[in-house]
């Protein structure tokens, strides 16, 4: 297919209308004025439009030249993207970088590694998912994400290389003033069987769906997000284990009471994750400074472990 519009047309009419004339776009463009005059005569031809009025003094561009132009100059930015993309990959680095968070951690520390990178490397491209549960390995199971932050568990099979962040400690929170809070501590599993649970579907779309922290409630209340559990017990709606770190600001309102269970919820072991044969420099440098960091089991954030 023979293209009409050149890359090298749209760079001729981009430094004349930036010179103002023929002869200052031929110097920066390193050829003689008759060159740049046949290239503009050769895209007007194909084309078969005037781009440029030549009955005044000095050749101006037309309504459609203006088109051109602006519409051409985004092709020749989209081009040297490309280019640029393109010796971006030769040197090993990623066009794009898609990071996996469990939702079980806020983005804050994520944030800050961000910052840093983009200061290095702003071309690639960064895409931020969450998910929930299993979610995180199904993801990096099915090619979904890159790297995944705060992996809760064991990866559900070979190929994947893992590093441990710390352990989420979990707390049993109920709404201030639920009727829980008047029996005595620690409450028997019998005694919470008549409140319903509230619970944090598994965002998984091909791995088996993993529960978390459910308790023997005759009802469930399944919400998408730690945000929706957090609030539903606030209301009252329900009973269930939540990330110790995600509810202090709850706690010291006032909006939940922690109580304690005879059975108790384990810390659940969080990790960071990535296939063992991807060799990208993005994911190393992730990876670089997440082994150099740890879970503050309080705080909810990721620190240097020096600061620990």
């Amino acid at each position: 297919m023979t293209l009409l519009i050149t890359l090298d047309a749209l760079q001729t009419l981009d430094a004349i209308e930036r010179r103002k004339t023929f002869a200052a776009a031929a110097e920066e463009l390193h050829r003689v004025p008759s060159a740049i005059s046949y290239t503009i005569n050769k895209l007007e031809e194909d084309l078969g439009v005037a781009l440029f009025d030549r009955s005044k003094r000095k050749a101006e561009l037309t309504a459609i030249g203006r088109l051109v132009l602006e519409q051409g100059r985004q092709i020749l930015k989209a081009s040297d993207e490309l280019a640029s993309l393109a010796r971006q990959a030769a040197d090993g680095w990623e066009a794009e970088l898609r990071i996996c968070i469990d939702s079980i951690l806020s983005c804050d520390s994520v944030y800050e590694l961000l910052e840093g990178f983009q200061r290095i490397q702003p071309k690639t491209e960064i895409h931020l998912i969450e998910e929930v549960l299993g979610g995180s390995w199904d993801a990096l199971s099915d090619n979904r994400c890159d790297l995944v932050i705060g992996a809760e568990g064991a990866p559900p099979g070979p190929g994947f290389v893992i590093h441990s962040l710390g352990k989420v400690e979990f707390d049993f929170a109920v709404a201030a003033g639920h009727p829980l809070t008047q029996l005595p501590l620690p409450l028997p599993a019998s005694a919470i069987q008549d409140y319903p649970t509230v619970i944090v579907a598994d965002s998984s779309r091909h791995l088996p769906v993993r529960s978390s922290g459910l308790l023997d409630g005759r009802s469930r209340i399944i919400v998408s997000t730690i945000e929706h559990k957090i609030e539903a017990q606030c209301k009252g709606l329900g009973i269930g284990f939540l990330p110790r770190h995600r509810i202090t600001e709850q706690l010291a309102a006032g909006q939940l009471e922690v109580l304690a269970l005879a059975a108790p919820r384990p810390p659940v072991e969080i990790s960071v994750a990535w296939q063992r044969g991807n060799k990208g420099k993005a994911v190393k440098w992730f990876v670089d400074r997440l082994k150099q960091m740890a879970f503050d089991p309080d705080t909810g954030l990721l620190i240097n472990k020096m600061n620990l």
